[in-house]
């Protein structure tokens, strides 16, 4: 969690509104399928939902109050990976950063599956 002091009062942001924040400007981003999150039972990656897209985000808080976001992704057949990993780290630090107003400190892209179709 990360707290911001204001002559107001103080804001709490949790966790959870980082990887919501996250995995929808993700989402959005050209090429690509969904948030991709591995089964521990058989090993495939699984795309996931709309309402469970956070669980392939994970966001790590670091003490000067900025944080590092893990995005794990399945890409559509075709695209250019590099693009759309340069597009992602762009957006996701932009909107994060306007809507909570957090230094976004790295980006990481784990492109885990290519779907065709």
């Amino acid at each position: 969690m990360i707290r911001q002091n204001t002559d107001k009062g103080a804001v709490v942001i949790g966790s959870s509104v980082y990887t919501n924040i996250a995995g929808v400007a993700a989402s959005n981003c050209f090429g690509v399928k969904g948030m991709a999150m591995r089964s521990m039972t058989d090993g495939l990656v699984h795309l996931l939902r709309k309402e469970s897209m956070s669980k392939g985000v994970r966001v790590h808080f670091h003490e000067d109050d900025s944080i590092s976001i893990d995005l794990h992704i399945m890409v559509d057949h075709g695209v250019n990976l590099a693009a759309v990993g340069s597009s992602i780290i762009s957006e996701v630090r932009y909107v994060v950063n306007k809507c909570t107003g957090t230094q976004v400190r790295a980006v990481n892209v784990y492109i885990d599956s290519m779907m065709i179709g």
